[in-house]
């Protein structure tokens, strides 16, 4: 695969998240998804936000397939995105329980490409105490306001 190949799949996959539909699940997973338990993201998985959820979160298994399978390089991909670490940074905690009561394979190709990526579950836990500094800091305005 040429590095123009690569490019072009990159731009694909950035168009895509750019459609408005997509745009609102990433909004709300990043905004409004704070699971701490499994209880959490299953509330979530059956409410009016599940297809959201399930976007957000296939769409970038999806994309770390490519990556996994030589379509995309690896140093490439994370040279282009850093929003799949902050994904799966919010279900890498609970994800071991996810498997257990959904699928034993969900989110193999992200775990994976989290794994190959240089210092992938340091920056995945680094993203989650930075999202947690967030809400924190938007629970306090809050309380200010």
């Amino acid at each position: 695969m040429s590095i123009q190949d690569e490019a072009g799949l990159i731009l694909r996959l950035y168009e895509l998240r750019r459609e408005a539909t997509m745009r609102q699940a990433r909004e709300w997973y990043f905004r409004e998804f704070h699971p701490q338990s499994l209880e959490d993201f299953s509330k979530e998985l059956f409410s009016e936000h599940s297809g959201h959820l399930r976007m957000v979160i296939t769409y970038w298994d999806l994309a770390a397939t490519l990556v996994n399978h030589g379509a995309i390089g690896v140093e490439v991909f994370t040279d282009a995105n850093t929003e799949h670490i902050g994904v799966f940074a919010k279900i890498e905690p609970i994800l071991n329980e996810m498997r257990g009561m959904y699928a034993p394979e969900f989110v193999r190709n992200l775990e994976k490409l989290i794994d190959a990526t240089p210092n992938g579950r340091k920056r995945s836990a680094e993203a989650r105490e930075r999202l947690r500094a967030a809400v924190a800091r938007l629970a306090a305005q809050a309380q200010q306001s």
